[in-house]
């Protein structure tokens, strides 16, 4: 078990996601660079971070950056990505993950969110994959979001105002505006972060909106 006790409130992730507005989604060649990447983007002033299970040796890049902190001192929000069986959440969660996120419905992986009280961001791609995963969470991971464009988000939108919707798949970095416009709460991008520190912390701040969280965190946590 993590020695760091992840903060699994749905409204404080959706909160930082809203704020942050950018999701990096990391595929590392192993779990070293996964972790140097990770350290990276929250010196950068990223908080929210998605790891995902197609990086070797994953689990163990969750658990030694589980208890990092942000460049603010808040602590980071290490999540994982492609997580499609109930092993998948289960190791996840028992590396300190603060939430699970898939590419398509996992009935198996809502199960153990569940059961664990654990944040899951269930991907879909049709409306009702969608509309399904909002109602069991009240967020869906559209993918794959190039397919159907800003305008297949701005669509959804009008028919799920209150849904936290967070694109995902061939989105560039220079994309982003376009798709926070036809309203995503947040986007994911995979690919075409930089990797200067200054270029990089110039994503963040340019994306980034005022984080509103609960009325019982104080920003430092």
């Amino acid at each position: 078990m993590p020695d760091h006790l992840p903060d699994r409130r749905p409204d404080r992730l959706y909160a930082v996601l809203a704020a942050q507005r950018v999701l990096p989604v990391l595929r590392e060649a192993d779990a070293d660079e996964a972790v140097r990447r990770t350290t990276a983007l929250l010196a950068a002033g990223c908080r929210a971070v998605e790891l995902t299970t197609s990086t070797p040796g994953w689990a163990g890049a969750v658990s030694r950056t589980a208890s990092l902190s942000d460049v603010h001192g808040r602590p980071a929000l290490i999540g994982v990505g492609t997580v499609t069986t109930t092993a998948h959440a289960q190791t996840a969660l028992d590396a300190g993950a603060a939430f699970l996120i898939s590419p398509y419905p996992a009935p198996e992986v809502r199960a153990v969110a569940v059961r664990r009280e654990a944040v899951f961001i269930e991907g879909g791609f049709t409306p009702g994959e969608i509309a399904a995963a909002v109602r069991a969470a009240g967020a869906a991971k559209v993918f794959p979001a190039h397919v159907g464009g800003p305008g297949f988000v701005r669509s959804l939108r009008a028919v799920l105002p209150g849904a936290v919707l967070v694109p995902t798949g061939g989105i560039r970095p220079a994309e982003v505006p376009d798709w926070l416009a036809a309203g995503a709460t947040a986007v994911g991008v995979g690919a075409g972060l930089p990797t200067d520190p200054d270029e990089l912390a110039a994503v963040f701040a340019g994306a980034a909106t005022p984080c509103r969280l609960p009325r019982d965190a104080d920003a430092g946590r």
